[in-house]
Order: C-alpha cells, then structure tokens, then sequence
C-alpha cells in the first residue's frame, strides 16, 4: 500500500493511498474513520482526489462523523 499524501483539513486527517487497483480516501476525526475505496480506472489521474475532496464533500462527511459520534453516544448509555 502505498501513501500518496496525508494532510489535516479542519479537524479531518485526510490520507490518500493507492492499493491494488484503486484508491483509498481515509477521513478520520476523533474516535472515528471513513474510507472510500475509488477504482483507479475511474480516474484520470492522482489530482481527480483533490477534486473529490471538495467542501460539499467534507460538508458530508463532517456531519457522517456527527451522526456516527452520537450513534455511539447513545449505544454507550444504554449499556449503563
């Protein structure tokens, strides 16, 4: 597996990998992670990435991580 780039965005650690035919967009916040696998056909180059990770995108995937964040919250109480 090889890491094309890291980088923190907002609160978001952003990594970029390329694996086996396709790409991987690793988001993580908190306690948290999302990953996106892409098929490397279905892109014309490393820079289409950029591209995907745009504000709409994050917008997204920050309110995902909200929703995962108090899913877990309220798994975590009803264990008390």
């Amino acid at each position: 597996m090889r890491v094309i780039k890291e980088f923190l965005k907002d609160e978001i650690k952003i990594t970029l990998y390329h694996w086996n035919n396709r790409y991987l967009i690793k988001l993580e916040w908190q306690l948290f992670e999302q990953t996106f696998k892409v098929p490397e056909w279905d892109l014309t180059s490393e820079a289409d990435l950029d591209e995907i990770l745009n504000p709409d995108f994050l917008n997204e995937a920050t309110n995902r991580f909200r929703e995962m964040a108090t899913s877990l919250g309220q798994a975590m109480q009803r264990l008390a």
